[in-house]
């Protein structure tokens, strides 16, 4: 869980695009972030696991 300081920082506007710091909305990880869902790696597969992910489902073949 990222600290409550570490969010305010991410929240600013960066002095460059670069510095944008995208965090998970579930825990506010940000290693590991998809832009597609806005959630970390491990917050996506948890949530696919359980079908509340539309549109994604488990590959098997």
């Amino acid at each position: 869980m990222a600290t409550q300081s570490q969010i305010a920082k991410s929240r600013r506007t960066p002095k460059f695009s670069t510095r944008t710091v995208r965090r998970c909305w579930r825990c506010g990880r940000r290693h590991g972030f998809m832009r597609d869902f806005n959630l970390c790696r491990i917050c996506v597969r948890e949530l696919a696991n359980r079908g509340e992910l539309p549109g994604v489902t488990k590959s098997s073949w």
